[in-house]
């Protein structure tokens, strides 16, 4: 193992202690929903944190106290307006300081010293910090898009918990992202004073990926939102209907899956060896797969003539 492999594996900062605890949690999660149904957990609150949208309909019953603290599903978009908001500001600072070597500010500079920013010089770090962001404001951008313009939200809701957790999950994402810059003082530190000579292989794979997994989801997305529509695109009905189509034919929510791949695209794009990062593919994976499978279970219940073919959330496996 090389000296800066044994350093990533050493250093424990917050930022990745915080995704590894999440990643934790979420595994917890997803073995306790795989027990027999005579073990599984009964604790209304557990259930109620773990489920959201139509997953609440199988869960157990939902004690008043519980139903108190629901907010619409459709209040995702919220989610999508403060990424688009908070991002673009990061992304703006970093073009500042990459481009016109203008400082950070001195309170978001502090603020990625005490989350780990990374200190040392050197790599394609400077690169693929900048592509990562602009991936994840991209990606921001089409699902706030898909939010006001293509879904169709029933009446299904979530818990206040998971709304705040939502609106917090994408400043700590940016953040995540803009603390792998290589730091110089305030300033981004580039290698060699120019960016574009840090364009390595994986910058083209990881974008390429990210443009595939990203078309995937949005006509997943698409299929969903036309199962409530007719012919001539207008909204009959807000009822649950068995999907067909795309990765449809293979997994429960293909959508996903292809979040998963959207974020393993930016894995690939930091160069495969960014620990950080691929703690919060992780998550991404744990918590993608628990949400997977409550979906696959609702639709099994609700569907006698489901195709027993498909899997959750992994083609062929899981």
């Amino acid at each position: 193992m090389t000296p800066r492999a044994e350093a990533e594996l050493s250093a424990l900062n917050p930022l990745r202690a915080l995704w590894l605890t999440l990643a934790a949690a979420f595994l917890l999660s997803l073995l306790l929903q795989l027990l027999p149904p005579g073990l599984l957990p009964g604790c209304a609150i557990f259930q109620d944190l773990i489920r959201y949208g139509k997953t609440k309909f199988g869960g157990p019953p939902r004690p008043a106290a519980c139903r108190a603290f629901d907010v619409p599903k459709r209040y995702f978009s919220h989610f999508y307006i403060i990424s688009v908001l908070w991002n673009g500001f990061l992304l703006w600072c970093l073009i500042q300081s990459l481009f016109l070597e203008a400082p950070f500010p001195s309170w978001l500079h502090g603020l990625l010293r005490i989350l780990g920013a990374a200190q040392f010089q050197g790599g394609e770090l400077a690169l693929s910090t900048f592509l990562v962001l602009v991936f994840l404001w991209l990606h921001s951008v089409r699902r706030l898009f898909e939010c006001l313009y293509v879904s169709v939200f029933s009446s299904v809701m979530i818990h206040i918990v998971q709304y705040c957790f939502g609106l917090v999950y994408y400043v700590l994402v940016g953040l995540t992202v803009l603390s792998q810059v290589p730091m110089d003082g305030r300033n981004a530190y580039v290698t060699g004073k120019n960016l574009l000579m840090q364009t390595r292989w994986f910058h083209i794979l990881g974008m390429m990926m990210f443009i595939w997994s990203s078309a995937h989801q949005y006509k997943c997305h698409v299929i969903l939102s036309n199962l409530r529509k007719n012919k001539a695109g207008v909204v009959i009905h807000c009822n649950h209907r068995i999907p067909f189509g795309d990765w449809f034919e293979y997994v429960s929510s293909p959508n996903y899956l292809a979040e998963l791949m959207i974020y393993i695209s930016m894995a690939v794009t930091f160069g495969f060896h960014n620990l950080t990062w691929w703690l919060v593919v992780t998550y991404v994976f744990f918590s993608q797969a628990l949400s997977a499978f409550l979906s696959h279970q609702f639709y099994k219940g609700k569907f006698v003539s489901y195709p027993k073919h498909r899997k959750a959330f992994l083609p062929f496996l899981f």
